[in-house]
């Protein structure tokens, strides 16, 4: 990282504890407190976690001082600190995230006095109680004197004063760091930390156009930021891909957004296309075009993707498992099928994340039509997202034969070589006695749309090493496809508004 030295104006202080502002802005900012932050980097990753590089300009005396680094993060992983200034050593470190509110202000209290002042409603007269603090729990608990009483909390003209604020207390989140400097003076310092509590996914708006078989998307990465701090102007680059940090996968500590989504089913065959995206290691790095300021508590949306016109179709498709009968007809699923190739699709990795449909209505206007998440997607890919269930294309699975057959139609024996030491010695036939049974399926499909839909069925269960354990078609009426040893596609065309029963023969083996 090349750093960009802030210039707007130093407030160093070189005493023994020194805080580490890097600039304090314009006093007239209306903003309530000014970042000490200097320039930032945060490069953050997908699976909830970032690393911030923060340097700033600090004036370090020689020997051994503290110093103070307000405006980290409020969930920093102080094991993964690196800090480096020139001509200094790191002694040690400490985080105080104990932040200043009124309750902590009354917790640190217990023991000590406080000042009571009450109003009087219809004079405004003050009057000053002092008043020892016993108990916080549930409730404020004091001895006023020689009673006890309990500070209500319904809206009473009470006020409480402290003497000070506790030295353990922080208005934000502060990283001090005791150094041993060879010499003293103004120098830039790097803070290089790991923080839960950033992260991004991915969200792609797809507008599908069923007439002209195409699809415009438009990409955005959408950025979380829940870390209780606030970053500023920061140089941002997203990485896409899934870290691994030793614990199984992701950060699992409190504070940290939600993970990006499971791998979707749309991903039909991934592809072998290289994007053009800058790459590190088995991961695509997203930098952001301009410094972005990333607030806590914020949700933010920024662009990565917008093609349009890209060749998409709509498809249908169902599913029956075994050799068994539905008890009634189901809907097929409805998907939109389209490329991420360079050529004729979205030319584009798409890292993992929710892609919402949308499509025209009468009027022109763009109506939701569903959604479906992905997982990290390479370049080249073909994807079919499901959006819904059909709500005019149904099928029937029904058994509408079975009989049990010979097993002289298969075989009779099996032949076993017996090899010792990587030596054959002998060859052993045995009886087997074998499940044989022929099956025609029915399959009845229905299509209530004005123009005929083509239907993908996929038969399962045809082997699956446990029970059925081999098979062969005998008869068809479309041709099949093989998909693997225990799934085959038949893509079955429905005329509109018709119906077409489509049978098929296996002979099993169990």
């Amino acid at each position: 990282m090349t750093a960009r030295i802030a210039t707007a104006g130093l407030a160093l202080l070189c005493l023994a504890t020194s805080p580490a502002f890097a600039q304090e802005g314009d006093p007239s900012d209306p903003t309530p407190a000014r970042s000490a932050q200097g320039d930032l980097a945060v490069t953050i990753y997908q699976d909830g976690a970032a690393l911030v590089q923060d340097v700033r300009r600090i004036d370090i005396p020689a020997g051994r001082t503290r110093i103070e680094f307000p405006d980290v993060s409020a969930q920093i992983r102080p094991a993964t600190l690196s800090f480096n200034a020139d001509g200094t050593a790191i002694v040690e470190q400490n985080f105080d995230f104990d932040l200043l509110t009124p309750q902590k202000l009354m917790e640190k209290a217990i023991g000590e006095t406080v000042t009571l002042i009450r109003t009087n409603p219809a004079t405004g007269a003050e009057t000053r109680e002092q008043a020892e603090v016993l108990s916080t729990a549930g409730g404020v608990v004091l001895r006023i004197g020689d009673r006890i009483e309990v500070l209500r909390d319904d809206g009473l003209p009470v006020r409480v004063v402290f003497d000070e604020v506790p030295p353990n207390l922080r208005a934000r989140p502060t990283l001090s760091v005791t150094l041993d400097s060879n010499r003293s003076g103004l120098r830039p310092a790097s803070l290089r930390y790991l923080t839960p509590g950033l992260g991004w996914t991915a969200d792609y708006v797809a507008l599908f156009d069923d007439t002209t078989g195409t699809v415009d998307m438009q990409g955005w990465v959408t950025l979380t930021n829940t870390t209780g701090t606030t970053f500023h102007d920061a140089d941002t680059l997203l990485v896409a891909g899934n870290t691994d940090r030793g614990n199984g996968g992701g950060y699992n500590g409190r504070g940290y957004p939600p993970a990006p989504p499971p791998p979707g089913t749309g991903m039909v065959r991934p592809g072998t296309q290289t994007a053009d995206r800058e790459r590190l290691a088995d991961f695509y790095l997203y930098p952001l075009d301009a410094p972005t300021t990333i607030a806590n508590a914020q949700t933010k949306q920024v662009s990565f993707l917008d093609t349009q016109g890209v060749p998409a179709e709509r498809t249908y498709s169902i599913e029956t498992s075994d050799f068994v009968s539905d008890d009634d007809f189901r809907p097929a699923a409805s998907a939109v099928s389209f490329s991420s190739s360079r050529e004729g699709g979205l030319g584009d990795a798409l890292p993992a994340g929710t892609v919402r449909f949308y499509q025209r209505d009468r009027q022109g206007n763009p109506q939701y039509i569903g959604e479906n998440t992905i997982g990290h997607t390479p370049m080249g890919s073909t994807l079919s997202l499901v959006t819904g269930d059909a709500f005019d294309v149904f099928m029937k699975a029904e058994v509408e034969n079975r009989e049990q057959i010979s097993t002289d139609e298969w075989r009779s024996t099996a032949r076993y070589r017996v090899t010792v030491n990587g030596e054959q010695t002998r060859v052993i036939e045995v009886e087997e006695d074998d499940d044989l049974y022929r099956t025609t399926m029915r399959y009845t499909f229905t299509n209530a749309k004005p123009e005929p839909v083509t239907v993908n069925l996929y038969q399962t269960g045809l082997d699956d090493g446990a029970y059925a354990r081999d098979y062969r078609v005998t008869a068809e009426d479309v041709p099949g496809e093989q998909i693997n040893w225990d799934r085959r596609l038949y893509r079955v065309t429905v005329p509109a508004n018709g119906e077409r029963v489509v049978r098929v023969t296996y002979e099993t083996r169990y």
